[in-house]
């Protein structure tokens, strides 16, 4: 199955917005903190069409995925969301693949927060992410390059 990855566009926010309430709204129902209002607040702050890409598997539209680059020189991984009738079937880690092979290459460790209690936690241990610190509701991984 092909992965593609295109730009997104202002007018990609409201569709992608929508995607993220899919992805997310199990997790944050599991610790009390489902809220549209606030998620829209948190990936409106969060969003830039500059850094963000829709993905596509055999041309179907299927996530997205912002990486964008840090003040600390590391790569920023954000807003990895996959519709939940595409998730367990490793799309998210042929898209990790993608990201972390680009970072290897240019020598820059990636960094990125998960929702404390996602099962996407799981997922980026697996991938050689380690737990740098935690706040109130996010852990915090990186991966330095290999």
């Amino acid at each position: 199955m092909a992965l593609t990855l295109s730009p997104a566009t202002e007018a990609d926010f409201e569709p992608l917005l929508a995607l993220r309430h899919l992805a997310m709204r199990q997790s944050l129902e599991r610790i009390g903190r489902f809220d549209p209002g606030r998620a829209r607040a948190r990936f409106r702050a969060g969003f830039s069409a500059e850094h963000t890409r829709r993905v596509h598997e055999d041309g179907v539209f299927v996530g997205c995925v912002t990486v964008r680059p840090g003040d600390d020189g590391a790569t920023w991984v954000e807003h990895l969301y996959l519709s939940p009738d595409h998730q367990g079937r490793g799309l998210g880690a042929r898209l990790m693949r993608l990201i972390l092979d680009e970072a290897d290459q240019a020598g820059r460790t990636v960094k990125l927060s998960v929702l404390v209690e996602s099962d996407a936690n799981r997922f980026y241990r697996r991938l050689g992410f380690v737990e740098t610190h935690r706040e109130a509701w996010d852990i915090y991984y990186e991966r330095r390059p290999t």
